[in-house]
């Protein structure tokens, strides 16, 4: 879409740079401030749900391209404290939206809440987006349209007890549509959060990786790309490039630089199985479009009696669980031989199994070194990590059991 050229925004600032939040699937909100440093971000701030940071537009797309755990990029453009309905309106009335996106653009409205004492958010909604209209209407003589379905700009406020801050939504669609998927199996891991379980897992490229229940291989997909060094977000749109304040020839030198080949890595040693020939055929059509199928090992197999396909490493899964799939008796039956399993044949492997089961683990018959929460979407989950020691079953100590450098953790309370 062709926007009109505008002024740069007249927000509010107390330094030169702008302010973004990233939000993230909860649990992962240190693994995104660790990223964002990464990319050279100073001062990231973490809050529940998200992290927030200031930076220039050029931070803006790249954290949008290169960053794997965050679900979105959010601009801030306003900010008020509010006792009533009437008090947002006037806040988000007064902001320079036309000099943001054009009046022909198609717009949502999405509204989010803690601790809000007022009683609808679907009202609070209504009157964003009338203040929105008001202002384009008194500003060029005429409004947008609404479209919740495909809009071409998001609006996103969130309130808490006497706040309201405005954003705008530089990403579009969420960010963990990493726009290579092509199957979907029955139960999907969003790419953001197999991405950060890797992360908590400290998992390296120069490890071997194996996910012996990969199902769509998304864990398998995630961690391709990060030993290949391509970018998650290299093969789709994002919505800045419908903002009036798109700089085109900084976004193509910001994807130049990620198209850049990555100096010579050694070729990441990963593998995957699964017991369902559908799974593993999905598993490979997405692995396939996403560039990365050659370089990953599949195989049919039941993980209860897989062998290990290589030297010791970090093995992920997130197996069935009650609320996602298979009937509670035999999932009862399976978690103890997936224990077996791993004591058997998995001597000196870091494993991780993600769950939002909280009773079936149990079954598994070996003591976890970390139960690590985290969130499915509103669905509260855990990582248990086992340290399988080799030459010996013995439980680790709580210094033996300690994470890998530099990753952060929660704890299981």
């Amino acid at each position: 879409m062709n926007v009109a050229r505008a002024r740069r925004p007249h927000t509010p600032r107390s330094s030169p740079a702008d302010r973004f939040f990233a939000p993230c699937p909860r649990g992962l909100e240190e693994a995104l401030r660790a990223e964002l440093q990464e990319f050279g971000i100073a001062d990231p701030d973490v809050v529940p749900g998200g992290v927030g940071f200031r930076g220039s537009w050029r931070d803006c797309y790249r954290v949008n391209l290169l960053s794997r755990v965050a679900s979105r990029v959010l601009w801030q453009v306003g900010h008020t404290r509010y006792r009533h309905e009437d008090d947002i309106y006037q806040a988000a009335a007064a902001l320079h939206w036309p000099d943001w996106f054009a009046v022909r653009s198609l717009i949502r409205v999405n509204v989010s809440a803690i601790g809000s004492p007022l009683r609808s958010l679907e009202f609070i909604t209504l009157r964003i987006k009338d203040a929105v209209c008001d202002r384009f209407r008194a500003a060029c003589g005429e409004r947008p349209s609404v479209d919740t379905a495909r809009p071409d700009v998001r609006i996103h406020a969130f309130l808490t007890d006497r706040d309201a801050t405005f954003y705008l939504d530089t990403s579009g669609d969420a960010l963990f549509k990493r726009g290579a998927r092509r199957e979907v199996g029955e139960a999907p891991l969003r790419e953001n959060l197999a991405a950060g379980i890797l992360r908590l897992a400290g998992w390296r490229p120069d490890e071997p990786l194996f996910d012996p229940m990969c199902g769509g291989g998304t864990f398998l997909a995630e961690a391709a790309q990060i030993a290949l060094g391509i970018a998650p977000g290299i093969g789709r749109r994002f919505g800045f490039e419908r903002l009036a304040v798109f700089d085109a020839a900084l976004w193509k030198q910001v994807r130049a630089e990620a198209l850049t080949p990555p100096d010579d890595r050694p070729a990441p040693e990963l593998h995957g199985s699964d017991v369902d020939p559908t799974a593993l055929a999905a598993a490979r059509a997405n692995l396939e479009a996403a560039g990365v199928l050659d370089f990953v090992h599949l195989r049919q197999a039941d993980f209860t009696t897989v062998e290990a396909p290589c030297r010791p490493g970090v093995l992920v899964a997130n197996p069935p669980y009650g609320v996602r799939m298979g009937d509670v008796s035999g999932l009862r039956a399976l978690y103890p031989r997936l224990g077996d399993a791993l004591k058997q044949r998995f001597a000196g492997w870091r494993a991780y199994l993600f769950s939002a089961d909280m009773e079936l683990p149990k079954l598994i018959g070996l003591k976890a070194s970390r139960r690590t929460p985290l969130f499915n979407g509103s669905l509260e989950c855990r990582l248990f990590e086992y340290r399988m020691v080799a030459g010996t079953m013995r439980r680790r100590t709580d210094a033996d059991a300690s994470p890998g450098p530099g990753v952060e953790t929660g704890t299981d309370r």
